[in-house]
């Protein structure tokens, strides 16, 4: 890719970023939220036209490329959110637009399809069916999809845009060897990560961009993470976030023996004010099943939960929230978000719920999205822009934003930081620290070791849908907390 420029209205997405990829190599693309990066790997994979440069695959030179140009030259995208059709099989979205038929033209080989995933499948250690409904997945089963069926149609190219952000210890570990396998095979690889020490663990060179420039190309045998993070946001920053010190008080939330058949077993924990309980474990160990039992999205067949000493009956997410519990929810896209709509009725959504009665008061909508913008440091170009035209860290930061905009009891973060920059993600800790501060209980999912040691006064372990243990985080390290994930 050569000068490759882009503009939106005023502002330059990209300027003048030239990017090559050799052979058997992975190149990985680094920069905050709003970067630059999914500008670019959009204008390789034919999703948008650049407005200067030109692109060069083997020997084809076009300025631009339309998606099945892109597909037809070998280059396959795996997003960050699964783009598949969740009305259809696995098998079928890997064959999708490229089916099998067998004996009269219109029908379609289901055996032969199944078979061919199932093999892939099997490589990658993975466990999937290949016949039931890719809406009746988990959010790490639609990643591992996405890479299934890239892997099928034979590229050449291979984007993957954040792929383990939804992956457990496990799957990422998996993804680690196939990329390994890949580049054995001569497939060139873009890796997106905000992970930085994936990148050197992957990696045979790396991008900096910052601002829509490219700040280098680097080998990375020759630049350290921290060099990487201060070409990426201007400054020394630690991947551990330092949290000060907050008292506790008395316990305010506790769950006590909540059990659903096939998700969670007999789970009880409580919750100090000022605390931040952290829950780890391994995709599928039950944390995001026994948060959506919590919020009422899911019903327990028993268990009871405590708010103030009180007992609360919980139907439904509009009674949660009624009773003082928030959510920041783990799928963005999906449950987070209303797609297609503006920046103000997104950050002002449970707040016009609670308090607006029968007529909305637009102007009240208005001031207080101004005022969360600018508390929060979202990057927005004006009220009315659709929140899906933010980057990932700003998309989050509305999200959490509207939760602000009222007083809750208990704040649940369900991945608080998945797929966003160095920058977002400490504002975000710092959201959530002061919210500990004034005396809120916090309850925190994450996958991310970094983010779960440095946030959380105490982590419960879960594993099989069963909470194993409870550890107080006095200096506790990755590997040993690995460890008890594992159950070794």
């Amino acid at each position: 890719m050569k000068n490759i420029t882009k503009i939106y209205g005023h502002h330059k997405a990209l300027d003048k970023v030239s990017f090559d990829l050799f052979e058997g190599e992975v190149h990985c693309l680094v920069g905050e939220n709003g970067a630059g990066k999914s500008t670019l790997i959009k204008v390789l994979s034919g999703a948008i036209t650049p407005d200067e440069g030109e692109l060069i695959i083997g020997d084809t030179k076009v300025k631009s490329l339309t998606p099945k140009q892109s597909m037809e030259l070998g280059i396959s995208t795996i997003y960050q959110d699964a783009e598949l059709v969740e009305s259809l099989t696995v098998s079928d979205n890997v064959f999708l637009g490229y089916e099998k038929s067998k004996g009269f033209p219109f029908m379609i080989d289901k055996k032969y399809q199944e078979k061919q995933v199932r093999e892939i499948i099997e490589a990658l250690k993975m466990k999937m069916p290949v016949n039931v409904l890719v809406e009746d997945l988990s959010t790490s089963q639609k990643q591992m999809l996405q890479i299934v069926k890239a892997l099928y149609s034979d590229s050449k190219i291979l984007i993957m845009d954040e792929p383990t952000s939804s992956l457990g210890i496990d799957e990422t570990q998996a993804l680690m060897e196939i990329i390994a396998n890949l580049r054995k095979r001569g497939i060139g690889i873009i890796y997106i990560s905000h992970y930085l020490e994936e990148i050197f663990k992957i990696g045979d060179r790396v991008t900096v961009l910052k601002d829509g420039l490219n700040m280098g190309t680097y080998n990375i045998s020759e630049i350290t993470v921290d060099e990487i993070i201060r070409k990426m946001v201007g400054r020394d920053a630690a991947l551990f976030y330092k949290k000060t010190p907050i008292e506790k008080g008395e316990t305010v939330f506790e769950v006590r023996n909540f059990t659903k058949t096939n998700m969670v077993k007999n789970v009880s924990f409580s919750v100090r004010k000022g605390e931040i309980f952290g829950f780890g474990g391994l995709v599928g160990s039950g944390r995001s099943e026994l948060v959506s039992l919590i919020f009422g999205a899911e019903k327990p067949d028993s268990g009871e939960i405590y708010l103030n000493g009180k007992r609360l009956i919980v139907k439904s997410p509009e009674d949660a929230i009624k009773k003082g519990i928030a959510l920041i929810t783990e799928d963005r896209k999906k449950l987070g978000m209303l797609t297609g709509r503006n920046i103000v009725e997104n950050t002002s959504l449970v707040h016009t719920e609670n308090f607006s009665g029968m007529l909305l008061n637009h102007n009240e909508e208005r001031e207080l999205t101004y005022k969360m913008v600018k508390d929060l440091s979202i990057a927005v170009q004006s009220e009315s822009q659709k929140i899906e035209e933010l980057s990932g860290g700003n998309q989050q930061k509305v999200i959490i934003g509207r939760w602000l905009l009222d007083n809750y009891e208990v704040y649940i973060f369900d991945e608080p930081t998945k797929g966003v920059d160095i920058g977002a993600k400490e504002q975000i800790y710092q959201l959530m620290t002061q919210l500990a501060e004034n005396g809120k209980c916090i309850i925190m999912i994450s996958s991310d070791m970094p983010e779960l040691i440095s946030l959380s006064d105490r982590i419960g372990v879960m594993r099989n849908g069963e909470l194993v243990e409870i550890l107080d985080n006095e200096g506790i390290s990755e590997e040993e907390l690995i460890k008890h994930f594992i159950g070794v």
